[in-house]
């Protein structure tokens, strides 16, 4: 007899990787469908693309350059094409706008949700697959288009019942490169000049609410050492020009147009930086007129989305209640959405500029968000469980079962081993199963049918007082006939 013994995989997922189940997927469809339907009522069309693309279509990979392939989960063909996982539903949508730019209406209009990868080290809720929901206009050079995104995405926030708690902040590339230009960080001429530089700026403009002023400036300047002891390479800016970047910062005013103004000043004769704050005079003129005031969309020079491709306005969905993190503080909950304009993503396939702007929603945290507040409207409860007492009669429970569903009612018919009846109660407990319904032989005999309260029968063993339930039987027993309406008024209970 061999000692081998038999090596088994291990049931657990890749590391960076999970499973969803039961709930978790229902509440998610839910959502989704209701954001499905506001895109919809703005006329904008679903798309669904290959979850594999080339990585000459990918294009710019991801900035994790310590994992393989910077980032993406690729490989390579034996006719030597290189493959890859799409990081993100923007890059396959502008395969599709160059593919099909003549069977298109322009400008295109379109929304899509589903998995994307990648490579990047994993951690406490940082996962390498995850859910996007994009929405985006192709071929619309006017704000109007980025003024729409914002409002559409207020919509969402309101059809989620996130009311009162999310706002949407604008800012505009062009007004942030109007002031590197002013701090002597852009050359018009050389746009590759000073690239370093703008990327410790906008790193560290980004940054402001965790490291407040000092440590922003001193990003600004020399560099910053944290409370660790790390050493964080600075843009080298001089006292005079980390202020120019500082005022920018600051430049949020109580209202839009008095915002708007202080840019103005800020961009000096930066003929880009006056293009960027007339944008976004025109964003706010516009928002204002369908009734989408600052308490919903506002003005933000705080906002600086890290990827290289935005060109004009770009935003940010804040969620603005507080949870407690994981260390008991109380914390805003914080960013779920994020996009903006970026006119020049299709020109690599064409050789045009196509203008382009558009929003991506985390998914995982907006759910997140949603349980957080008690605000998923996903009906998560288990189906009616019709047990079985008889194995020579199964077609009677089976016919029980299909008139529920041909009603609506979800319910299926326990296909277990029905020898333990006990059993067959804790399985509908486990499915978290509002009602079972039960016919022995007498009950046959007798042409009844007993349903049994679960919810009611739980409430029960977990209420000290039987007082407010008292008028309620955690069982009763109906004609047979009567199935369909005794099942429903329990349900409704």
């Amino acid at each position: 007899m061999s000692d081998t013994k038999i090596r088994r995989p291990k049931a657990e997922p890749p590391k960076g990787f999970r499973d969803y189940l039961g709930a978790e997927v229902t509440e998610r469809k839910s959502m989704l469908d209701a954001i499905s339907a506001v895109y919809h009522r703005y006329g904008f069309d679903p798309l669904e693309t290959s979850a594999v693309e080339t990585v000459e279509a990918l294009g710019k990979f991801l900035p994790d350059v310590d994992r393989p392939n910077e980032g993406v989960f690729a490989w390579q063909e034996e006719d030597k094409d290189w493959l890859a996982l799409r990081y993100d539903l923007t890059a396959p949508l502008a395969r599709v706008a160059a593919q099909y730019r003549n069977d298109l209406p322009a400008p295109y209009r379109r929304y899509a949700m589903g998995p994307v990868w990648r490579n990047e080290k994993p951690g406490p809720g940082r996962f390498r697959q995850f859910y996007q929901c994009d929405a985006d206009t192709v071929g619309a050079p006017s704000v109007a288009a980025d003024a729409e995104i914002c409002a559409m995405l207020a919509d969402v926030f309101e059809t989620l019942g996130l009311a009162g708690d999310y706002v949407i902040k604008v800012n505009n590339r062009k007004v942030l490169n109007g002031v590197m230009e002013v701090a002597g960080v852009l050359d018009p001429a050389d746009p590759a000049r000073f690239a370093e530089e703008r990327g410790i700026v906008l790193r560290a403009i980004d940054k402001i609410d965790r490291l407040g002023e000092d440590g922003v400036r001193a990003l600004l300047g020399a560099g910053r050492k944290d409370e660790s002891g790390d050493f964080t390479k600075g843009a080298g800016l001089s006292e005079a020009q980390a202020e120019v970047v500082m005022g920018f910062v600051s430049a949020k005013r109580a209202t839009g147009p008095e915002t708007v103004a202080r840019l103005r000043d800020l961009i000096g004769a930066s003929a880009l930086g006056a293009e960027g704050v007339d944008e976004l005079e025109t964003i706010a003129d516009l928002l204002a007129a369908q009734g989408y005031g600052p308490d919903r969309i506002q003005i933000d020079p705080g906002v600086v989305r890290g990827l290289g491709y935005y060109t004009g306005p770009v935003f940010e969905a804040e969620l603005t209640f507080q949870v407690t993190d994981e260390k008991g503080r109380p914390r805003n909950f914080g960013s779920v959405a994020g996009g903006g304009r970026y006119d020049d993503l299709v020109k690599r396939f064409t050789g045009q500029s196509v203008p382009a702007t558009g929003i991506s929603i985390g998914v995982d945290r907006l759910l997140a968000a949603l349980r957080a507040k008690g605000r998923s409207t996903a009906d998560t409860a288990g189906p009616v469980v019709v047990t079985v007492m008889d194995r020579d009669r199964m077609a009677d429970y089976m016919a029980m079962a299909a008139e529920l569903r041909q009603a609506g009612i979800r319910a299926e018919v326990y296909l277990g081993n029905p020898k333990n009846f006990g059993n067959q109660l804790k399985y509908a407990d486990k499915r978290q199963s509002p009602v079972a319904v039960i016919q022995g032989g007498n009950e046959a005999a007798a042409g009844t049918v007993i349903l049994k309260d679960l919810v009611l029968g739980a409430k029960i063993a977990e209420s000290a007082t039987l007082e407010e339930w008292k008028d309620r039987p955690a069982q009763v027993e109906v004609p047979r006939a009567d199935l369909l309406a005794a099942v429903r008024k329990m349900l409704a209970q």
